[in-house]
C-alpha cells in the first residue's frame, strides 16, 4: 500500500510594502535640484526687483522640504524594494542619475548661504551647509567613480548609446567646486581656509577634465547616429551644466582667493575666472540653441512629458549664475542682460515642469511602472557574468 505524501503548504506571496516607491528611481532628484537653482539664480542677479528675494528664499524652503520627503521615499525604496535598487545600478541608463543624489544636497546646501539665511539664521545656515556639503561632496566623488567603473565593467553598452545622462556623476564634483568657496570666509584663517579652496579647484579640474573625456563621446553620437529618442531629447540640456557650473565655479574662486592664497594665485584666479568664463559661456550659448532646436523637432513629433523635461532647469539655472559671474567680474551690462534671460527661461521651463510632474503625481502616473511593449522582450542592460 503506496502513502500519499502530505500536501506541502502553500507559501503566500511575500508582501510589498511602500508599493508606491516600489518605481522612484534617483531621477526624481532633479526635481530637488531645479527648484533650488531657480532661487540661488534669483538671488544673484544684478538687479533685484521688491518681492524677487523672498520668493527665492521661498523656492529654497520648497526645495528643502522636497529633499527631506525623497530622502525618506529613497530610503523605503532601498528598504522595501531593492531588488529594484539593485536593477538601477546595472541600468546605464539609469545608474548616472545617482550623481543627482549629490547635486541635490549640494544644490539645497549652496542655497542655504545664499538665501536660506535670511529665515533661519547665519550660524544655522552655515551648519546646515556644512553637512550638506560634506554629504554631497562625499557622495559625488563616489559617484563619480563607481558610476563609470560600472559602465566599464557590469553595463552592456553598444557604440550607439552614448548619452548626455553620462555627464551627471561626472559634473557633481563640480558643483561641490561651485558651492564649497562660500563656506571658506566661516573657517579659521590659514590651512584650513586654503585647503577647502584648493580641494574645491581639485574638483573643478577632476570634473572638466572627465567632462572632456565624454563629451566629444556625446557630441560625436549626436552627429553620427541621428537625433535622440524623443523621450531623451531634453538631455541635451544636460551638457549645459558642466559649462555653466564651471564658469560659476571659476568666478568663486576669484571671490574667496584674496587673503586665502597669496597674492600671485588670487591675482591669477580674477583672471581665469574671465578667461575662462567668456569662451565656455560662449560654447554654452552655442549648445543652448543647438539643444532648443533638438527638442523644438521632438516636440512637433509628439514628445511627450517624461521627467527627462527636469533637465530644462538645473543646467540652465548653472548657465545664469555663470553668466551673473561674469557681469560682476566685466562689469558688462550684457552679461548681466544675459543673465536675467536666462533666470527667465529658468523660471519658465520650472514652473511647466512643476506643474506637469504634480499632475503626474496625482494621477500615479508618474509612480507605476514601465509597460513595455506587448511582445517585446525586455533588453538587456547589465552583464550577468
Amino acid at each position: 500500500m503506496v502513502t500519499a505524501a502530505p500536501p506541502q503548504p502553500v507559501r503566500p506571496a511575500p508582501v510589498r510594502r511602500a508599493p508606491a516607491v516600489r518605481h522612484l528611481g534617483p531621477n526624481w532628484y532633479a526635481c530637488v535640484m531645479g527648484t533650488s537653482i531657480v532661487g540661488t539664480a534669483g538671488a544673484g542677479l544684478p538687479w533685484q526687483v521688491p518681492g524677487l528675494r523672498v520668493l527665492c528664499t521661498s523656492l529654497w524652503a520648497l526645495s528643502l522640504v522636497m529633499l527631506v520627503v525623497l530622502l525618506a521615499a529613497r530610503s523605503l525604496h532601498w528598504r522595501h524594494h531593492g531588488d529594484r535598487a539593485r536593477a538601477h545600478l546595472l541600468d546605464p541608463g539609469a545608474a548616472p542619475f545617482y550623481g543627482c543624489l549629490s547635486m541635490a544636497l549640494l544644490a539645497v546646501g549652496g542655497g542655504t548661504l545664499a538665501v536660506g539665511r535670511d529665515w533661519i539664521g547665519l550660524p544655522a545656515a552655515v551648519a546646515l551647509d556644512a553637512v550638506l556639503f560634506t554629504a554631497g561632496t562625499a557622495v559625488g566623488l563616489a559617484a563619480a567613480v563607481a558610476v563609470p567603473y560600472l559602465m566599464a565593467v557590469r553595463h552592456r553598452i553598444e557604440p550607439g548609446q552614448a548619452s548626455p545622462v553620462w555627464l551627471l556623476p561626472l559634473v557633481a564634483p563640480m558643483v561641490s567646486a561651485a558651492v564649497g568657496p562660500a563656506l571658506v570666509p566661516h573657517l579659521p584663517a590659514g590651512q584650513p581656509r586654503a585647503t577647502l579652496l584648493l580641494a574645491c579647484v581639485a574638483m573643478f579640474g577632476l570634473s572638466l577634465l572627465a567632462t572632456l573625456v565624454t563629451l566629444p563621446v556625446v557630441f560625436g553620437r549626436l552627429l553620427t547616429g541621428g537625433p535622440l529618442p524623443l523621450a531623451l531629447t531634453p538631455s541635451l540640456f544636460l551638457v549645459l551644466g558642466p559649462l555653466g557650473q564651471s564658469t560659476t565655479a571659476a568666478g568663486r574662486f576669484a571671490d574667496a582667493a584674496p587673503g586665502v592664497v597669496s597674492a600671485p594665485y588670487a591675482t591669477g584666479f580674477g583672471v581665469l575666472a574671465v578667461l575662462y568664463g567668456v569662451p565656455v559661456m560662449g560654447f554654452a550659448l552655442m549648445w543652448l540653441c543647438l539643444a532648443g532646436a533638438h527638442v523644438v523637432r521632438a516636440r512637433r513629433r509628439g514628445m511627450g512629458f517624461s521627467m527627462t523635461w527636469w533637465s530644462f532647469t538645473f543646467p540652465v539655472g548653472t548657465c545664469a549664475t555663470g553668466a551673473e559671474a561674469l557681469a560682476q567680474r566685466t562689469g558688462l551690462a550684457v552679461y548681466g542682460a544675459l543673465a536675467a534671460a536666462l533666470f527667465a527661461l529658468l523660471v519658465a521651463a520650472w514652473a511647466v515642469a512643476a506643474v506637469r510632474t504634480a499632475r503626474g503625481l496625482v494621477s500615479g502616473a508618474l509612480l507605476a511602472g514601465p509597460r513595455p511593449a506587448a511582445g517585446a522582450l525586455r533588453p538587456a542592460t547589465a552583464r550577468t557574468t
